[in-house]
């Protein structure tokens, strides 16, 4: 039976995840929770909804979620304005509120899809590429999903498309490198070189990622490997933590790595989730600060750029 997977979104004409103009797709399912993440949606493990409550109507008199939910979530208060029961909607099958919303207030999050309806959409965008594009797997970690992976690059091999991924690399080493043998590019995320600060940010720490690193280079792999940091200001943005990175890149005969400027993109999300966003008010790096954080890459002859200003 050809393998399913769960995905969330799928994006073509990106332009700032791998080579060329690429068609990003978004797997559903993360290992990390990740206290700033900007797609919070892809951590669950199944199909779920989200709840836009600021673009309803009910203030002009739109009621067509009424009654609508077999498990009653739906409630709505004196003035006429829906809330929902996370606690109900969290086990959701059947999603009634989605189909019926004109506003999209209700939004199911996830789809399921077969490698062979993937392919009609890669090969739909595969005139939009370029000579250096192609696909990018990223999520969520699309490492979540091995087997769909697998069958989707195995088949991306067979039309001859150029293959990326976004991951954090944690996984069995077993499975890590099978899922690279197909891979043309890849960026891993490495949030923080000090376990415990990665368990903090994260809720895993980072042995396994970093193990993983330095079983891939010492594979043979022959994939082009640039390494990421989501740059936090009071978490990872510190000299000793760079010098740390950079004492691995060293090590391990690494030289480019992309320092992402922290952003609030997920905000929203995390809120039509249910979900308290922390960063909310902190966290904000300054152009100065990023710039003294590439110096510091650059001046031990390592590649270092820092948000869209890449060569890819």
């Amino acid at each position: 039976m050809e393998p399913k997977g769960l995905i969330f979104d799928i994006q073509s004409f990106s332009v700032h995840d791998g080579p060329g103009c690429r068609t990003n797709v978004f797997l559903e399912g993360c290992p990390l929770k990740c206290r700033w993440c900007a797609n919070p949606e892809s951590w669950g493990s199944k199909k779920h909804i989200m709840f836009a409550e600021n673009v309803c109507k009910y203030d002009k008199g739109c009621r067509a979620c009424e009654n609508i939910c077999p498990s009653d979530s739906i409630v709505w208060s004196s003035e006429g304005k829906p809330s929902i029961t996370w606690e109900i909607c969290k086990d959701c099958e059947t999603f009634e509120c989605t189909a019926i919303c004109p506003n999209n207030v209700f939004k199911q999050c996830v789809r399921e899809m077969t490698v062979g309806e993937l392919m009609q959409i890669l090969r739909r965008d595969f005139n939009n590429w370029g000579s250096e594009g192609g696909v990018t797997f990223t999520g969520g970690d699309p490492m979540m999903q091995q087997e769909f992976l697998l069958a989707a690059l195995k088949e991306c091999k067979r039309w001859h498309i150029h293959t990326a991924i976004e991951t954090e690399a944690y996984a069995s080493e077993k499975h890590f490198l099978e899922v690279m043998k197909y891979i043309d590019f890849a960026f891993i995320d490495v949030k923080h070189m000090d376990s415990e600060a990665h368990r903090w940010g994260t809720g895993v720490g980072n042995e396994k990622i970093l193990s993983n690193i330095e079983a891939l280079i010492q594979s043979g792999w022959e994939g082009r490997l640039v390494l990421r940091q989501p740059t936090i200001a009071g978490y990872n943005d510190s000299d000793e933590n760079a010098r740390a990175l950079i004492g691995f890149m060293q090590k391990n005969g690494l030289y480019e790595i992309n320092l992402l400027k922290f952003h609030r993109l997920g905000q929203t999300k995390w809120e039509q989730l249910g979900k308290n966003y922390e960063y909310s008010d902190h966290g904000d790096m300054s152009e100065e600060a990023m710039l003294h954080l590439q110096e510091l890459y650059l001046d031990e002859g390592i590649a270092c750029y820092v948000g869209e200003d890449t060569p890819f």
